[in-house]
């Protein structure tokens, strides 16, 4: 099982069954291309990359070397981050540490064990990469086609499930509570991401990507009308909407103090009229409410961006993906919507998150694979 992880396969790479139209087109397009490109075009440039190059080993990606030509700026003449700070001074290479996965998604670390954890949405499983030699495992088959992960202040697991349509807790001892699979009587449509508030309670979106076919999911009719933005009561376990304005909610996460709470919208995957953008809202955690909505940062369509985290200074680090293969990978913003700079990775990402010991390193989940590389700064102390 092991060994089978350490080689790239051929696997479909196509997540959505929802994409319609040219919304698709362009989706598949961009990521065949992105399958055969060995270079990126200067910042701000599209293009489709004529180059082929052989299949990825693992390791720095191909062409590497100091400083590393994936890391691009925003402002070339600059560090990538503020004056004085940039964010990967004295870093090594972007690597790929790993690949055999069908749609690699909700990567969440567990600094106990120095592991990561994160989900193969479509294979239906839950797999561990162990931070200390590399080894890649399955923590848990079947996993109700799970997709968002993170952990609690309590060191446990959760996880939102597709085909399950709830979000679950993994206690200490290994069995699974379930946090929510309903709201006012009816089924939930397919969690997708979950962070967790320093007061214990559990923020998550709700769309219908899980449902949409048999891909990621169980195909089904969603019960909710709208796709909504819950939170779950510590004490209580209540389930209060805290967003219904969503087209399909998907990454979200709070600010270091949160005073902030983030939450992507990519409705653009069932329309091209829909939104693609990440919202911030001004947050009171311990009421639910949500204040002063705005669009933090449009995404150009057709790309998406599907997940993101913040470090300790609050930059916004999102995914990118689906559309120019030459904008695949990772972005990242100042609080106050400021591009500063991007990872280029050769495939689709979904999401990220930091981990290791220090909380530098940084994992991407790009599609049939996890890329990681080292960061002169530390993400937020919330998962």
């Amino acid at each position: 099982m092991t060994k089978a992880l350490t080689f790239q396969h051929n696997l479909p790479l196509n997540r959505r069954n929802l994409m319609r139209g040219a919304a698709a087109v362009a989706a598949t397009a961009a990521t065949i291309k992105a399958a055969s490109a060995e270079t990126v075009a200067p910042f701000g440039e599209t293009g489709v990359p004529t180059r082929s190059r052989p299949p990825l080993p693992l390791g720095p990606l191909p062409g590497s070397r100091y400083p590393d030509s994936h890391l691009e700026s925003a402002k070339p003449k600059t560090s990538f981050g503020p004056a004085g700070f940039p964010a990967f001074a004295g870093t090594s290479a972007v690597e790929r540490i790993a690949t055999g996965f069908r749609w690699a998604e909700g990567p969440v670390y567990f600094p106990a064990g120095r592991y990561l954890l994160f989900s193969d949405i479509p294979n239906n499983r839950i797999m561990r990469l162990s931070e200390d030699d590399g080894h890649v495992s399955v923590f848990r088959q079947p996993s109700m086609n799970s997709n968002g992960n993170t952990i609690d202040r309590e060191g446990r697991l959760l996880t939102c499930e597709h085909s399950g349509r709830r979000v679950t807790r993994t206690e200490l001892d290994g069995s699974i509570t379930i946090i929510a699979d309903k709201y006012n009587g009816k089924k939930l449509n397919s969690p997708n991401d979950v962070v967790v508030a320093s007061d214990g309670s559990i923020w998550f979106t709700d769309p219908a990507y899980g449902i949409g076919g048999y891909y990621e999911g169980i195909k089904a009719e969603p019960e909710q009308e709208k796709h909504n933005v819950y939170r779950v009561d510590p004490k209580s376990g209540d389930i209060k909407v805290v967003a219904d304005d969503f087209v399909e909610p998907n990454g979200i996460a709070f600010s270091p103090d949160e005073k902030k709470l983030y939450i992507i919208d990519t409705g653009f995957t069932d329309s091209p009229d829909n939104p693609c953008h990440i919202r911030v809202f001004d947050v009171d955690v311990a009421t639910g409410k949500l204040s002063n909505g705005k669009v933090f940062v449009e995404i150009a369509k057709p790309a998406i961006t599907d997940g993101m985290r913040l470090d300790t200074a609050g930059r916004v680090w999102c995914s990118v993906g689906w559309g120019d293969p030459n904008e695949d990978g990772v972005r990242c913003y100042t609080p106050e919507g400021e591009l500063l700079g991007k990872i280029h990775i050769p495939e689709t990402v979904a999401n990220l998150c930091f981990g290791g010991q220090q909380r530098n390193r940084l994992y991407i989940c790009g599609t049939s694979s996890i890329y990681a590389l080292y960061t002169s700064v530390q993400g937020a102390m919330k998962p």
